[in-house]
């Protein structure tokens, strides 16, 4: 194919709907009409000698050619995206400017990995430190100019500080897949779930675990059998026992690949997990500083 050919607004549609996996919704996504969505979807499709992506009942199902295109895609639409804005100051492609970040264990599996990947394309001499800061020590780093910006799953209440909602994501239980109690069942009842043993993450703060509010709402208590600082020790602890864990569903895809787990829907209703990224307002015009911050709300936009 001779790619001066082909429309390459054709690659926004084939990203939305592989982001959307739905052909109403990422008709939504770039203000198109569905009879527009639809066109494109066939134009594309004609161009590159592939379906792309077939309806299912889960939504759209992309093809192995659209999951191979899926990354240098992405990729190339960011290069356009940063390439053509055009109050871009800072030379992102030839710096070698250096940025620290404190970041959460959730962002160093979900948002890090591309982040490198991206910069390593486009801006492969600009340097990342990421560091673990908490609480007082993260607000002073961030002031002072230490750290330029932070990942967490809580905002910074400070006047001086922004937060910004990067992402959310859902709560999934994980466990070994051959797992004595569990079997091959689809789903775990509301009192499977309490009775196992729970590897929980011991987090700061007074309130506690959601989980652990949920279930007291309704007169039960989990079994507790650990407590853990990160949520990164839990696949280590789950893969060889009878323990259960319960986890933003984006990490747990990462950690069940990796370690061979399997994925449960969680029986409660629990809200949403938010991932914020937080600066200091001294750095709101810093042109390398805003490069990053709009680089990161991207990205995270497309997992």
């Amino acid at each position: 194919m001779n790619v001066s050919n082909l429309d390459l607004n054709l690659l926004r549609v084939f990203d939305a709907i592989l982001a959307e996996g739905n052909l109403t919704r990422a008709a939504r996504r770039l203000a198109l009409s569905q009879p527009a969505m639809s066109n494109a979807l066939a134009r594309l499709r004609d161009a590159l000698g592939d379906p792309l992506f077939l309806r299912t009942g889960k939504g759209m199902l992309p093809t192995p050619r659209a999951r191979q295109l899926a990354e240098p895609v992405r990729q190339a639409l960011d290069l356009l995206h940063n390439a053509l804005r055009p109050d871009t100051a800072f030379d992102y492609g030839a710096s070698s400017r250096g940025f620290s970040l404190a970041v959460e264990d959730y962002g160093e599996v979900v948002l890090m990995p591309r982040l490198a990947d991206w910069l390593m394309q486009a801006a492969p001499g600009v340097q990342l430190r990421v560091r673990a800061e908490r609480g007082a020590a993260l607000r002073e780093e961030l002031r002072t100019g230490g750290l330029d910006l932070a990942v967490d799953y809580f905002p910074l209440r400070d006047a001086d500080c922004h937060n910004r909602r990067l992402l959310e994501d859902e709560l999934v239980s994980m466990v070994r897949r051959d797992h004595p109690a569990l079997g091959d069942t689809p789903a775990m009842s509301v009192e499977q779930y309490a009775r196992l043993p729970h590897v929980v993450l011991d987090r700061r703060g007074g309130a506690g675990p959601v989980v652990d509010r949920v279930l007291r709402g309704m007169g039960l208590k989990r079994r507790i059998a650990m407590r853990v600082p990160h949520f990164l020790s839990m696949p280590l602890m789950v893969r060889g026992s009878d323990l259960i864990c319960t986890l933003p569903r984006r990490m747990a895809q990462v950690y069940a690949e990796h370690f061979g787990l399997r994925l449960l829907r969680t029986p409660l209703e629990l809200p949403p997990v938010p991932v914020y990224l937080v600066w200091h307002r001294s750095n709101d015009a810093d042109p390398g500083q805003r490069w990053l911050r709009e680089t990161l709300l991207e990205l995270a936009q497309r997992i």
